[in-house]
């Protein structure tokens, strides 16, 4: 079999046995060598291969940790709709990417201190200069038996800074947006922008996919209710072949009335 359909067909086998549950989602591969003796192929040939799985997303592999099966691919995608709820856990709010029934837990350490807003984009939403130094809360979350699904990114507005100060770090401390509210801001009214772009290779490695797999980038505009302005900015990014957006669309007041009869018109 020329070297081109040899390395394809490998990867076509084992996508068959990741589907068929032979490897459940997070668990490791053979190393390449003992793959390479189970194929009677060469190391760069089953290489090939496993970089081909990697690229469709059934594999997540680094050097020094070896070859890990996906989460994305062995899960139906989270449908993502616009519906901002009240947390039943604690004060403050569920947004649409976290409003599974299932519990979530933190990923890593969760940050809560000042930072300098480097991002124009983001530092524009906020209404601060670039490099300003901002509150920033820092984490990455998932479903307690899956790999990281989310990093979230929240920036708080220096004038609204001071009614979080001292609020724990951890996720389920949603508290943070009751405070602001109950300071003065109440209700907060959110925008979403999305868009598609490729990770950094920090964020590669926080929700183990590999750099060549797009992430959805979720920015989250919170503005006051009192004077409109803007009191926080989240980011949230997340692997594309993990999340899908849902949006009902809704018809202009001049195409809720149905066609009006023409002559010639079938009846």
């Amino acid at each position: 079999m020329p070297m081109h359909s040899r390395y394809r067909d490998i990867a076509a086998r084992i996508q068959q046995r990741i589907e068929a549950g032979e490897w459940k989602p997070g668990a490791r591969l053979p190393r390449l060598d003992d793959l390479a003796t189970e194929y009677g192929a060469n190391r760069d040939t089953v290489g090939r291969a496993i970089a081909l799985l990697e690229t469709e997303g059934f594999v997540w592999a680094v050097q020094g940790r070896g070859i890990s099966v996906r989460y994305g691919t062995m899960r139906p995608r989270r449908p993502r709709g616009n519906l901002v709820k009240r947390n039943a856990q604690a004060l403050g709010y569920s947004f649409p990417s976290a409003s599974g029934a299932e519990k979530w837990v933190r990923h890593g350490e969760a940050v809560s201190a000042p930072a300098p807003l480097d991002d124009p984009r983001l530092a524009r939403l906020l209404g601060v200069a670039p490099e300003t130094e901002v509150l920033r809360r820092v984490r990455v979350t998932g479903p307690a038996s899956e790999a990281p699904f989310q990093i979230a990114v929240s920036w708080i507005a220096p004038r609204v800074a001071g009614a979080v100060t001292g609020v724990s770090a951890e996720p389920a401390a949603g508290d943070w947006l009751y405070r602001i509210e109950r300071a003065g801001h109440w209700p907060i009214s959110w925008t979403e922008f999305h868009r598609a772009r490729m990770p950094s290779l920090e964020e590669a490695d926080l929700l183990q996919i590999p750099v060549s797999l797009p992430v959805l980038e979720i920015v989250r505009q919170g503005l006051s209710g009192t004077d409109g302005k803007p009191v926080e900015v989240t980011e949230y990014v997340i692997a594309s072949d993990r999340v899908e957006t849902v949006h009902v669309l809704q018809r202009a007041g001049d195409a809720v009335e149905s066609w009006p009869e023409r002559e010639g018109d079938a009846s």
